[in-house]
């Protein structure tokens, strides 16, 4: 009954349990934190036991009375677009934690931190109130700044402050547009709420918005600026570049889950509960998508500093999911919400790798390495894999996510929601990420070792190879059997994608009284009708 509670809180407790310890026992230290993290890991996976794809009705929901004088409640639930994020998330930071044995300044706050993180991140994947959602949200944002400005390089505290009032400031809008919300609910319904499925209900049926159309917009913005903050996406990225570079690798590694915080927000709340203000914003995000993806794309090809590249790299592929998003096609928004999880597996094991390399030559500027195929094949042969899946290589991953998303823009495009010129253009994004990821590889494994250190530079041991292999290991099931990761999720994007385009009083809504009757018919409505005729 309390699974999601239960695996929301126990990284909490691990920290908790990590901060009593005393500082001197370091192994002790790490292998509660390790132990926590493979225990949230495990915990996890019973949600595939429990999950039911068939419909998109929230499932395993926890739902507590919380500050009911301001409608506030503790609502936990779990559904298709949620699952794998969570998943995702707990994998991760199990192998953040993992990656961080070698730690050995000020142990115990580090890896409390990164358990910290853990469950604010697993927290505002499952929570159903606005409230409760901006609390873990913002909760994020003390583990990460304590991670890059104790830990991190010589300008970790420029790039900690920069991350802090970056996303403080996005947030600040969400919070506005909550607030709002949760009025509006009021009166439609008389009861004040900040329940996403009541408030959802209420925009289904045509009511919340009834008398606030002209504010709907705004309130819409208000929460996609601070989710364009976390995502990142252009232009609100800036902060992304510094805390790569800046602070230490396990931190990178858990924001590849927490910029998906951002696109997550998307699908949960902006689609849902602002239909009749997409069709005009819808042009607007997918503009910005393209821009990121080739401004991410050409920026990462000239950068000194691999962690930069990853930075950049980072900015452009996120726009392809938001491009799937916002295409509002069954086949794109498939493809947005499978490359969310995608770039968070193949960054993930780029950094590992990275961070590998960064223990044993003390650098990640490229000018620093040459020739470590030789040097390294293990290392190299993992690091191929990685950068074939980034670039999109057909077999991996990273293919079938940014083919969908493409698709997806294109179908939507010749339906005439926008020009299919801006699709064009987002297509020479994928070129341009095989040239600077190309040049990386290039840049480090070949040509002559011209550094001595370097010549003593150790391949990987096992448990690196066992931790690489790990995310190998998803990189080829995801682009082989996609359908594994896709299934689960294709009820819940579809009722997301009705309630988004389909007219009022048509939509479904998450509210209804049986789990039977959120499964949703076969017939699809005129507008998704349309947008698939026009892309078949």
């Amino acid at each position: 009954m309390y699974l999601l509670t239960i695996l929301t809180f126990l990284p909490l407790l691990g920290a908790i349990a990590l901060v009593v310890m005393s500082e001197k026992h370091v192994k002790s230290i790490k292998q509660v934190a390790l132990l926590t993290s493979a225990l949230t890991f495990l915990l996890s996976l019973g949600l595939l036991v429990k999950f039911d794809s068939n419909t998109y009705a929230f499932q395993l929901e926890d739902k507590q009375n919380w500050i009911p004088q301001l409608g506030i409640g503790y609502h936990m639930g779990l559904d298709g677009i949620s699952l794998w994020l969570v998943l995702l998330t707990t994998l991760l930071s199990f192998i953040a934690v993992a990656y961080s044995m070698k730690v050995d300044v000020r142990v115990r706050a580090f890896l409390a931190c990164l358990l910290t993180l853990e469950a604010a991140m697993i927290g505002s994947f499952l929570s159903l109130d606005l409230i409760l959602f901006f609390v873990f949200f913002e909760l994020t944002l003390i583990p990460m700044w304590l991670l890059i400005n104790i830990w991190g390089g010589e300008r970790r505290a420029h790039a900690a402050n920069k991350f802090l009032i970056y996303t403080f400031a996005g947030s600040i809008f969400m919070l506005v547009g909550i607030v709002f919300l949760g009025y509006l609910q009021f009166k439609a319904t008389g009861k004040m709420s900040f329940d996403i499925v009541l408030i959802q209900e209420q925009v289904a049926q045509g009511k919340l918005w009834a008398n606030a159309l002209q504010a709907e917009p705004f309130i819409f913005w208000a929460f996609a600026i601070a989710l364009l903050v976390k995502t990142p996406a252009f232009p609100f990225h800036t902060w992304i570049p510094d805390t790569y570079s800046e602070s230490p690798i396990a931190a990178p590694i858990l924001s590849s889950v927490m910029v998906k915080m951002g696109t997550y927000g998307f699908l949960r709340f902006c689609l849902p509960l602002f239909p009749d203000a997409l069709p005009n914003q819808t042009p607007i995000l997918i503009t910005l998508a393209v821009v990121g993806i080739l401004y991410g794309a050409i920026v990462a090809a000239v950068q000194p500093d691999m962690r930069r590249v990853m930075a950049y790299s980072s900015l452009s592929h996120m726009g392809f999911v938001l491009l799937g998003i916002f295409s509002l096609t069954r086949i794109g928004m498939m493809g947005g919400a499978f490359q969310q999880l995608n770039h968070g597996i193949t960054a993930t094991i780029l950094f590992l790798l990275i961070g590998f390399l960064y223990q044993r030559g003390g650098s990640t500027l490229f000018k620093d390495y040459s020739g470590l195929k030789s040097q390294m094949p293990i290392f190299a042969a993992l690091f191929l894999i990685a950068m074939l899946s980034s670039v999109g290589l057909p077999g991996t991953n990273g293919f079938v996510g940014e083919f969908l998303a493409l698709v997806g823009a294109f179908q939507s495009a010749y339906a005439g929601q926008f020009a299919i010129g801006i699709v064009v253009v987002a297509v020479f994004g994928v070129v341009l990420a095989a040239v600077y990821m190309l040049y990386m590889f290039q840049r480090v494994f070949y040509g002559e070792v011209v550094r001595a250190e370097n010549r003593s530079l150790q391949d990987l041991r096992a448990p690196e190879i066992g931790l690489a292999c790990i995310l190998v290991a998803f990189i080829l099931w995801g682009g082989l059997a996609p359908n594994t990761f896709m299934t689960p999720m294709q009820t819940s994007l579809d009722a997301t994608l009705k309630m988004a385009t389909a007219p009022a009083t048509m939509r479904p809504y998450w509210s209804s009284e049986s789990v039977e009757a959120k499964k949703l018919p076969a017939p699809q409505h005129k507008r998704v009708a349309m947008i698939s005729k026009a892309g078949s």
